[in-house]
C-alpha cells in the first residue's frame, strides 16, 4: 500500500438511488478517479445509518460529491466525517442537505446551479416563443377545425415583434433566459427586490414593480427562489392584472402562484399559462389543469434531465478539479446568501 505518496483528496459520492449511473460517463468515472482517492463505484444513499464500507469512506472523506436525493448532513453525520472540508454538489440547491452545522464547522460548499440553470432559460425561452405566437392554441384549432381558415385574421395581434416580456425574479435562470431574449424583438421588464437599478440597466431591462410588470407584460415568467417570502408571490391581484390572452410561464416553484387563483383565470379562458411546476408537484388526478386547452402541463422536465445530466458531471468534476489542486472554488456558496436564494 503505497497511500502515504498519494497526495489526491479523498472523496465520497453520496446521492440518491440510480442517479450516480446517470449523471456519470465512464469518461466521468476515469476523470474522478485521476482527480481524488475514492472508490467511484460506491454511492453512500444513506450517512446517517451507514454500512461498514461506506462508513469507513466517510471517516476518511474530505470531500463529499453530491447530486439529487443526497442525505442531509446533520451533526451526527459530521461527527462521523471528521476530516470533511468540502462539498460538491452536482446539482442546483443544496437546500435539501447542507444544514447549519455544515456552516458552523466551515465547510466549504459549490454547486452547479449555473450548469442546471441553462435547460431551464432553454425550456423557458421556447415557452416565450411559442407563446408569443400562440402555436399551442393555433395547432388545437387547426386540429379541430382539419379546414381551409383565415388564420392571420384568428391571429391578428399575436406574433413576437416588439412583444413586453416580464421576468420575475433576476435568479440564474432569470439571468440566463435575459441573455438568451437579447437577440430577439423583445421590451424585458424585471421584478427584484434585491436588485440595485445599475445592475437592471447592465442586464439592459427596465426594473419595474411586481404589479406593474404584470400588467404592461403579455407574457410573464418567473424565476424567483422559494422562500416564506415569495409563497404565492403572483397572488388574485397580479393575474388580475394581466392583460388578456397573456401567457403566464413557471420553472420555478409551484408554491410562487396562488394556484387556486390561477386555475380560476384559466378556467374562464383569460389566460394562457406553460407550466412545469405545481403546486402540489403532481397534482390531483382531478385537476383541471391536465384538460384545459389554454395550459402546457409538463412534468418538472425544464431542468437537467438526459444528457445535461452530464453538464453537471463536467462542472462538478471542474470544481473538484479546483479543490484537489488547493484552489477555491469557482462558485462557491455562502450560507448567509441561500435566505435569499433557491
Amino acid at each position: 500500500m503505497h497511500h502515504t505518496t498519494d497526495t489526491r483528496p479523498s472523496a465520497l459520492l453520496a446521492m440518491g438511488p440510480g442517479i450516480a449511473e446517470r449523471l456519470l460517463t465512464p469518461a466521468h468515472r476515469d476523470r474522478l478517479t485521476g482527480l481524488v482517492r475514492t472508490d467511484p463505484d460506491l454511492v453512500a444513499h444513506r450517512l446517517a445509518d451507514p454500512s461498514p464500507q461506506v462508513a469507513a469512506a466517510l471517516a476518511e472523506a474530505e470531500v463529499l460529491l453530491t447530486c439529487w436525493g443526497a442525505p442531509p448532513l446533520t451533526e451526527a453525520v459530521l461527527a462521523a466525517a471528521p476530516r470533511l472540508r468540502a462539498v460538491v454538489h452536482a446539482a442546483g440547491s443544496v437546500k435539501h442537505h447542507i444544514t447549519d452545522a455544515c456552516w458552523e464547522r466551515g465547510i466549504q460548499v459549490t454547486s452547479v446551479a449555473a450548469a442546471n440553470a441553462r435547460p431551464v432559460a432553454e425550456y423557458t425561452l421556447a415557452a416565450i416563443l411559442f407563446a408569443g405566437k400562440n402555436v399551442l392554441g393555433s395547432a388545437r384549432r387547426y386540429r379541430e377545425l382539419r379546414a381551409a381558415h383565415d388564420w392571420r385574421e384568428e391571429l391578428d395581434g399575436w406574433g413576437n415583434h416588439g412583444r413586453t416580456v416580464g421576468i420575475v425574479g433576476a435568479s440564474r435562470t432569470g439571468r440566463r433566459v435575459i441573455e438568451l431574449l437579447r437577440p430577439f424583438d423583445f421590451e424585458v421588464l424585471l421584478y427584484d427586490p434585491y436588485l440595485e437599478p445599475a445592475a437592471a440597466t447592465r442586464l439592459g431591462v427596465e426594473p419595474v414593480s411586481l404589479d406593474e410588470l404584470c400588467a404592461r407584460s403579455g407574457i410573464v415568467s418567473v424565476h424567483a427562489p422559494e422562500l416564506p417570502a415569495t409563497r404565492r408571490l403572483i397572488g388574485a391581484a397580479q393575474l388580475a392584472a394581466m392583460p388578456d390572452g397573456s401567457t403566464l410561464i413557471n420553472t420555478a416553484r409551484g408554491s410562487l402562484i396562488d394556484e387556486p387563483a390561477l386555475v380560476t383565470e384559466l378556467v374562464r379562458g383569460r389566460l394562457h399559462a406553460v407550466l412545469d411546476v405545481t403546486d402540489p408537484e403532481l397534482p390531483p388526478e382531478s385537476s383541471p389543469l391536465f384538460d384545459l386547452p389554454n395550459v402546457l402541463l409538463t412534468p418538472h422536465i425544464a431542468g437537467s434531465l438526459g444528457n445535461e445530466l452530464h453538464r453537471m458531471a463536467d462542472q462538478a468534476l471542474d470544481e473538484l478539479q479546483r479543490f484537489a489542486s488547493g484552489r477555491p472554488f469557482a462558485d462557491p456558496i455562502h450560507g448567509d446568501a441561500l435566505s435569499r436564494s433557491a
